[in-house]
């Protein structure tokens, strides 16, 4: 049916949104211009304007400076937007980084929350601290001591979630139009909440040893940012790690030209074949790292729980940003946190896991090199759970993730990683939720697939959404 005059903008909203996830539109399409747009429907720019932001608020569309807006695939995890169920076990699920069930601690965790609700009654079920339970960041404390890193309750937040972390950041260090560093690629769920925040995301190529501190300085005299935002040990995308030498020397540029840096930790914990594995935070002398830590990947990515620590300073208006997304993370997931660590064997289930993607990523280390390297580029790594590869050019990953999808496996398109427009010719290969058999099963498909792809006319498609498109819904 056509759109009629005067449709409001959640109207345009939800046939849009409807489009995105049954595929009608894809990831990365570029959608018309709100003038355009705006023509095509008969309604007002601000109309579709709105539409567009709370598109973009859900993470349905993503707007690139000076490029236009584009579909976004953050939210697909479990369904590709061409409405393929990604959860029927015929996938090979090489696009998501959470891990396999079969090694959560369920039957350990369930002890832990029984124990909790013995212990502590109905005030599991209560709002607690903004800033988290006093026991779970006690041990917290411990824990990070273990890790080299030095800091006290009073410097940590419990937070519901990496996520949250980023946003809580954000919002309680970047205005509009403060300048923030970042990696390229990088993690796009921080590139959204620095979007959202209309940040100036100044993007750092990265080396084999960490990002370019060359480029660094030269943009650095030309724009001071607020914030760098780094992962600095297996980043994800691309699996590298920095050299000690070179995070020193970021945290020495951030005190020396006063910005702070935000160090994204997801499994540091486990060293690979890292010779160092250390965090930033861990060599932080002038107080200049905000750290994030999540347990998603070394314990279960549904429990949305993780450590913020910061300095003194950003300490009360970290509190309000926090209370700003919520008042306090679950005090029963805490408490219940709290008790698994305390009565059941925390670290020997830290170690189990540490030896399962140890081996898992040597294995498939190994593989992916012996099978993969004639056809692509494959950014060296030596340690996590993320292999980055390129295309041959003139070959794009817009085609080849769908063409990898309908051989049954599932892969996550390099251009979500960056923040511009970019001859898109990478994808990431994940290792955290397939056994090896399966990982081994899902390469041999890809190496056998890789003639065929390579032999077609791939021809580059621009401005891929038409007028008519829109018309015809």
């Amino acid at each position: 049916m056509n759109f009629v005059s005067g449709i409001k903008y959640i109207q345009v909203y939800n046939k849009i949104k409807t489009m995105i996830i049954v595929g009608d539109l894809k990831v990365n399409e570029k959608l018309p211009a709100i003038r355009s747009l705006s023509k095509i429907l008969n309604v007002n720019i601000s109309t579709v304007v709105k539409a567009y932001e709370l598109l973009e608020a859900e993470n349905y569309i993503t707007k690139k400076i000076g490029s236009g807006t584009f579909v976004s695939g953050v939210l697909f995890s479990g369904y590709d937007n061409s409405g393929k169920d990604l959860s029927s076990e015929k996938i090979f699920r090489l696009d998501t980084g959470n891990p396999s069930s079969d090694i959560f601690p369920i039957d350990d965790f369930k002890k832990a929350i029984n124990i909790a609700l013995d212990n502590d009654g109905d005030s599991v079920f209560e709002y607690d601290e903004t800033n988290g339970v006093m026991e779970l960041k006690e041990v917290m404390v411990e824990y990070l001591k273990e890790n080299e890193i030095s800091t006290s309750v009073d410097n940590l937040m419990i937070i519901s979630g990496a996520q949250q972390g980023l946003d809580i950041v954000s919002k309680t260090l970047i205005d509009y139009s403060d300048a923030v560093f970042v990696e390229e690629p990088t993690y796009p769920g921080a590139l959204n909440v620095l979007k959202n925040r209309n940040a100036k995301i100044i993007r750092i190529p990265l080396l084999d040893d960490g990002i370019d501190i060359g480029i660094l300085k030269m943009k650095i005299e030309k724009i001071k940012p607020k914030l760098l935002y780094v992962m600095p040990n297996f980043q994800n995308p691309t699996g590298i790690s920095y050299s000690e030498k070179k995070k020193k020397k970021l945290i020495e540029m951030a005190e020396e030209m006063d910005f702070y840096i935000l160090e994204d930790d997801f499994i540091s914990d486990f060293k690979f074949g890292a010779q160092n594995n250390r965090t930033m935070k861990s060599y932080d002398v002038y107080d200049r790292v905000i750290y994030i830590k999540s347990f998603s990947k070394i314990l279960m990515p549904g429990l949305r729980v993780g450590i913020l620590c910061l300095p003194n300073e950003l300490m009360s208006r970290a509190n309000f940003s926090k209370q700003s997304s919520d008042l306090a993370t679950s005090t029963l997931i805490q408490r219940s946190l709290y008790r698994y660590i305390k009565h059941c064997d925390w670290k020997a289930h830290r170690e189990l896991v540490e030896k399962i993607y140890t081996e898992r990523f040597f294995c498939i280390k190994k593989y992916i090199n012996e099978k993969l390297s004639p056809y692509f580029n494959i950014r060296k790594t030596n340690g996590g759970i993320n292999f980055f590869l390129e295309l041959r050019r003139g070959y794009f990953s817009r085609e080849f993730v769908p063409f990898m999808l309908e051989r049954g496996v599932a892969l996550k398109s390099g251009s979500m990683f960056y923040d511009n427009e970019i001859d898109d010719r990478y994808f990431r290969i994940n290792i955290a939720r397939e056994p090896v058999d399966r990982l081994y099963q899902a390469i041999d498909i890809i190496a056998d697939s890789m003639n065929e792809f390579y032999s077609e006319d791939d021809t580059i498609k621009e401005d891929i959404i038409k007028e008519d498109t829109f018309r015809q819904v």
